[in-house]
């Protein structure tokens, strides 16, 4: 802008500060008074900021304003004034405009002001204006605070502002247009602030714990002094070169060799050895042109290779919209006097400030004293130092503050809303993915600072490490945070940086947590599941009846029981009236006329069975509408009261069709409003199973997108690339999830790159993949055409396993079509059975449907898309029709109670004999309404108890009766499950019944395994048993409880069908779905467990006790023999003996004398086996057991037979 531009009043306001003769500058008398009429004007400037722009042409602060703040800073007032007005002209633009204007001409009034502070930032780059701000800072530090005025502070903030104003102005390359090593501008301005000392006093404010309330206005100069820095390069700078750099500088140096010798070769294999003016003309068979005849080529044939069928055609332009991000930070190495400063002022600023002054800049933050958005300062603080301190001489305790878990979770958070908002707030998307990316260097860094802290030599550094770790990976959101970015990643407002410090914290990451599981075996992490769960109607609402009517046989045998519950509330004195009103005050009909509607509500609370309200409702509406005694007089007796209430249950009172079925609307709303409520478990992680959460499509393609740039990368991040698809084509087993045209054109431009040899690891992983295509290919042929599209896990199996493979087991199968004939048939069923009462038309249609078989859920959804129904809420399953209990079913249901209390299924017994059949849960409750039983407890299925005999049974026998025993128990069902399921259940049992008595019996299965040489995991298994069951003794509670082994022999064991066989046949639960381990079940008694411990050792005994035939008397048995199965037969009688005292099935009299005699008995072969370890060699011909596997077996038997005295 001209100076013959500008306002004559701001010219004349401008030229009233003074001149500037030589290097003097002489103000004038009214200087102070111009100054702070420009700060008026400023104040009032228009949207293009005219003011700020002519002020800025006319060059106010390099001539007037500078010589003024360094000649006259002893002016107070004066120097105050112009303080103030630098501090405004150099707000940053952003500031002034709010954000980059889109409009083309505030567009031009955006760059006319950010191109004058850049000439500010420049005359600003000088000594002597920052000795005068820093001495300035100093005098006014130096005051103590009860010397220190309001305006001290002031000028204080006003300082640090104006420093902050200045640093904060962008580079403009350019103009600058310097190389690395050379001074910029904003290297001049740092030098200059090192000059004049004011780095000192920023050190001083960092530390000063007296100064914390200017702790952000340090923390963000401090930021925008290192904004282009490097903390890695500065740490090194002063020490020479490293080997690394060497070694990464003469790896470039090569590839651009290569590339350089590659295109000399080219050139030279082009020339040919005579020169020809005429290129000739080529016909290029297999290659049609724009018709159908073959391409002609006018040049000459070293040309063919680049031809392309795209030459000389017009590229497409790409909408601004759909451009990929720009990046905005850009790193440059500064002069060497300047880094070497930076570094010294990085080290003082770790030793003595770092701690505090993030730990001021945190607090402040969580008490939500900062402004908007300065948590990136402090973000960008946490990433910058703690990757110097990594890089110098990494010591833990400088970064203390902020190495923790609550600091992990501070970033989790940020990095998450961040996230969110930047899908949601789409207009600011590129500014949250900033701030997205500054929270994601972050906690790169932080992950990068423990990792390093694994690599200490001191211990109790490696104990933190190791601390910090198992918070970090037991919680799940920092575990899932990587997948959602990836999932979320949009390259048009993230830039490629952002994907690429994404790639290397999610191999940092992944690498750290398969480090850690395999130095702890096995990692329990915490899971989150979210369950929707539809929310119940409110309690003292009332149900409606509906539509259905009822008959008056049905409101005769419902009155009874109201008529007990009304006498019951007519005694109660203390039922209140304020509990119901039986007006609606927000409706629009008027309260005279809503007395229809109150006796409507009285009648639905009778025939919902809830006797008070509709008593109170009554009352209350007696004493709304007290004229005509519609509700009864006010002197009504009880008993007028009763059959006043009567009469209301048996009228066909009118209701409104409309306004019923807008309730009913709302109620359906109110029902099918859904809750997610957090469910929080706990399970054993597997890191397999995580990296399949990585195996999907869009990550995928986000690690090729970033692969595109493999020239420009570092080796590392091209080392994490691969590694992640190494991971999931190699140890997930999925090469065909990188089967995709466009990485093998990636592939193929990455195998011709004359520097290929750079690239050593890249082009090993592309043969790999490109050879296990061509493999796939010689037997899929189908697999060219995959090429085209990016696949998921599913589309993975079926190209390696067959296509088809999925269907068995795959919900998202479309159902088969629906033929006219079809369609006719199913609206002929509908329309014949729509208005039959008593019967589900759903089910009749599936009954006489006569088609391809078909759902219910099908049979629904193709009758609302046909319009012969308005929703599928038409359809839900209705509950039983009867709801109040008649005085002739309650008197059946007693009477079935008394006849089968003792049978061993009395619910089950009740449901088959009772006449109106209704559902588990309502005999239940109506059986405890009634008291016949005080708890569900003493309903459920009771398990058959095989009581002893006075003569032993058979082993085999024994063991037979204890498997038929856990059968029973794992059939029995729930008693709270629903109808639906107790019908699959009664199904399941008659399927399985036939199967029980076809497998191998429990004994000949423990033979079998013995021989096989299971002996060692059966020894497991029994102590898991017998130490469950003291457990469950001693906590009197049970849970599930997993089988975990510890030894290769024991998982060898667990992967084995017989041994599996085995678990199944003795009850023992197999892992559900998100679980590894079999599991002992919640419901098995110490007593079963003991017992099933006692059939684990009994093909042992049999081995120890029952030795073979002498072969010298065949088929005769000899005394010791005898004697053995003697004792043998008085143990398993004491172990039955107490199993069934145990259990409450003996009586004193069998306890008495059966007890004492068998406990005489037993004893001296309890006292036979504990001395049986030092007879062993001596008897060692009298036992033929073998030698190896006698003590382990005497061991548990044992062990066994002690516990089983205890019991008794």
């Amino acid at each position: 802008m001209a100076l013959f531009m500008m306002n004559c009043e701001l010219l004349a306001t401008c030229s009233a500060l003074g001149y500037l003769e030589g290097d003097t500058y002489h103000k004038e008398p009214d200087c102070l008074e111009s100054v702070k009429d420009l700060i008026r004007y400023l104040r009032h400037e228009d949207e293009t900021r005219d003011v700020r722009q002519q002020l800025g042409a006319a060059q106010i602060l390099q001539s007037d304003l500078l010589p003024i703040l360094t000649q006259h800073s002893q002016d107070k007032p004066l120097f105050d004034a112009v303080i103030r007005l630098m501090v405004n002209l150099t707000q940053p633009a952003l500031l002034c405009f709010g954000s980059v204007p889109k409009e083309p001409s505030f567009r031009h009034h955006f760059l006319q002001v950010l191109a004058y502070l850049q000439a500010y930032k420049e005359a600003f780059a000088s000594e002597k204006a920052f000795g005068v701000l820093s001495e300035t800072l100093y005098e006014l530090l130096q005051l103590g605070w009860e010397e220190r005025q309001e305006e001290d502070n002031l000028l204080i903030e006003r300082i640090l502002l104006l420093v902050r104003n200045i640093l904060h102005v962008p580079a403009n390359l350019d103009q600058e247009k310097r190389i690395d090593d050379d001074a910029s501008v904003h290297d001049q301005l740092l030098w200059a602030i090192h000059l004049s000392g004011l780095d000192d006093l920023l050190l001083f404010l960092a530390s000063s714990s007296a100064e914390q309330q200017w702790s952000l206005h340090v923390l963000e100069i401090i930021s925008l002094m290192f904004r282009d820095q490097n903390p890695e390069q500065l740490a090194g700078v002063g020490q020479g070169r490293v080997a690394q750099e060497r070694s990464t500088d003469v790896a470039e140096l090569e590839v651009l060799r290569q590339r350089e010798m590659a295109e000399k070769k080219t050139r030279a294999l082009q020339r040919g050895n005579r020169h020809s003016r005429f290129g000739g003309s080529y016909i290029v068979q297999g290659l049609k042109s724009i018709g159908e005849r073959d391409l002609i080529f006018h040049k000459g044939l070293h040309n063919l290779r680049n031809y392309s069928s795209d030459l000389g055609k017009q590229p497409r332009r790409v909408p601004k919209r759909r451009q990929a991000a720009q990046e905005l930070s850009i790193q440059r190495r500064s002069a060497l006097n300047v880094r070497l400063f930076l570094r010294d002022f990085c080290s003082e600023f770790l030793e003595n400030c770092y701690n505090r002054l993030l730990g001021s800049v945190k607090d402040n933050l969580l008490r939500e004293k900062a402004q908007q958005h300065d948590e990136t300062y402090y973000m960008w603080a946490l990433a910058f130092f703690m990757a110097f301190n990594r890089a110098a001489s990494f010591r833990p305790d400088l970064v203390s503050e902020t190495l923790s878990v609550r600091t992990f979770h501070f970033i989790e958070q940020n990095l998450t809303n961040y996230y969110e908002m930047m899908l949601t707030d789409r207009k600011e998307a590129a500014s949250w993915a900033r701030r997205m990316h500054l929270a994601l260097k972050a906690y790169q860094e932080l992950l990068a600072t423990v990792n390093e802290m694994d690599m200490s030599p001191d211990e109790a550094v490696r104990e933190s490490s190791r601390i910090i770790k198992n918070n970090i990976f037991y919680v799940m959101e920092y575990r899932e945070l990587f997948l959602a970015l990836f999932r979320k990643f949009d390259e048009r407002v993230q830039p490629r940086s952002f994907l690429r410090d994404l790639v290397e914290t999610t191999h940092l990451f992944l690498k750290m947590l398969e480090r850690f599981c395999r130095s702890r075996g096995n990692l329990v992490v915490q899971n989150k599941r979210k369950k929707r769960k539809k929310k119940k109607k409110a309690l003292g609402q009332p149900i409606a009846s509906g539509t259905t009517p009822y008959s008056p046989e049905e409101l005769e045998a419902v009155w009874p029981l109201l008529a007990e519950q009304l006498q019951c509330c007519i005694q109660d004195p203390g039922l209140s009236l304020d509990s119901m009103v039986p007006f609606d005050a927000a409706s629009e009909v008027p309260v005279e006329e809503q007395r229809a509607e109150a006796m409507v509500r009285i009648q639905d609370c009778l025939l919902a069975g809830q006797a008070s309200q509709a008593l109170t409702l009554l009352r209350s509406a007696r004493e709304v509408w007290p004229e005509g005694d519609v509700f009864g007089s006010q002197d009504i007796s009880p008993e007028e009261e009763t059959q006043l209430l009567k009469q209301i249950l048996s009228a066909p009172l009118p209701r409104q069709q409309g306004t019923e079925e807008q309730g009913a609307e709302e109620e359906e709303e109110e029902e099918e409003e859904e809750l997610q409520v957090v469910q929080v478990s706990e399970k054993e992680f597997n890191f397999l199973d995580y990296l399949k959460r990585f195996a999907s499509s869009t990550v995928v393609r986000a690690y090729v997108l970033l692969l595109r740039s493999y020239q420009q990368n570092s080796v590392h991040t091209n080392h994490c690339i691969v590694k992640m698809l190494h991971r999931l084509a190699h140890d997930l087993k999925m090469e065909a999830l990188l089967f995709q045209l466009s990485l093998f054109c990636l592939f193929n431009r990455l195998l011709s790159d004359p520097a290929a040899g750079a690239y050593k690891e890249l082009v090993t992983f592309a043969k790999y993949i490109v050879g296990k295509f061509f493999a796939l290919a010689a037997v899929n042929q189908k697999a060219f055409v995959e090429l085209l599209f990016w696949k998921n896990t599913a589309v993975v199996r079926e190209m390696t396993e067959g296509y088809g493979s999925m269907d068995g087991g795959s919900s998202s199968r479309k159902p088969p079509m629906w033929s006219p004939e079809e369609e006719a048939q199913l609206q002929e069923l509908y329309l014949a059975h729509k208005d039959v009462e008593g019967q589900d038309v759903v089910d009749t249609i599936l009954a006489h449907l006569k088609t391809a078989p078909r759902t219910r859920k099908q049979v629904i959804h193709h009758l609302v898309r046909l319009g012969l129904a308005n929703s599928v809420k038409d359809f839900q399953r209705k509950g039983t029709h009867i709801v109040l209990w008649t005085e002739d079913q309650e008197q059946e249901l007693q009477r079935l109670f008394e006849e089968f209390q003792d049978s061993d299924d009395i619910l089950g017994h009740i449901m088959k004999n009772i006449t109106a059949k209704r559902s588990r849960a309502r005999i239940v409750d109506k059986l405890l309404a009634l008291g016949l039983v005080a708890e569900r407890r003493e309903l459920y299925k009771k398990r058959r108890k095989k009581l002893a005999s006075s003569s032993l049974p058979n082993e085999e026998e024994s063991l037979k009766d204890f498997c038929q025993e856990d059968l029973e128990e794992d059939e029995n069902p729930s008693e709270e499950e629903s109808e639906e399921d107790e019908e699959k259940e009664e199904g399941s049992e008659a399927e399985q019944a036939p199967q029980g008595s076809s497998v191998l019996s429990t004994e000949k299965l423990g033979q079998s395994l013995h021989q096989e040489g299971f002996s060692a995991p059966i020894l497991w298994l029994q102590n898991c048993l017998i130490r469950a069951a003291d457990d469950r003794e001693e906590d009197g509670c049970s849970q599930p409880i997993p089988l975990v082994p510890l030894t290769e022999e024991n998982e060898e064991a667990m992967e084995s069908k017989e041994f599996q066989q085995l678990l199944h046949k003795l009850g023992v639960r197999p892992p559900a779905s998100e679980e590894t381990f079999w599991r002992i079940p919640a419901k098995l008694s110490p007593t079963q467990l003991r017992r099933i411990a006692a059939s684990l050792s009994q093909p042992e005994e049999e081995e120890e006790h029952q030795p073979g035939p002498d072969p010298k008397v065949p088929g005769e048995q000899g005394p010791e023999e005898e004697h053995r199965k003697d004792h043998r037969a008085q143990a398993l009688r004491a172990l039955s003996l107490a199993q069934r005292k145990k259990a409450g099935l003996v009586s004193p009299e069998e306890e008495g004398t059966a007890g004492g005699n068998e406990q005489l008995k037993v004893a001296p072969r309890k006292r036979q086996l504990l001395d049986s370890d030092e007879e062993q060699e001596e008897d060692e011909g009298r036992s033929k057991a073998p030698k190896l596997g006698a003590p382990g077996i005497q061991k548990k038997k044992r062990f066994q037979i002690e516990d089983d005295d205890e019991d008794d």
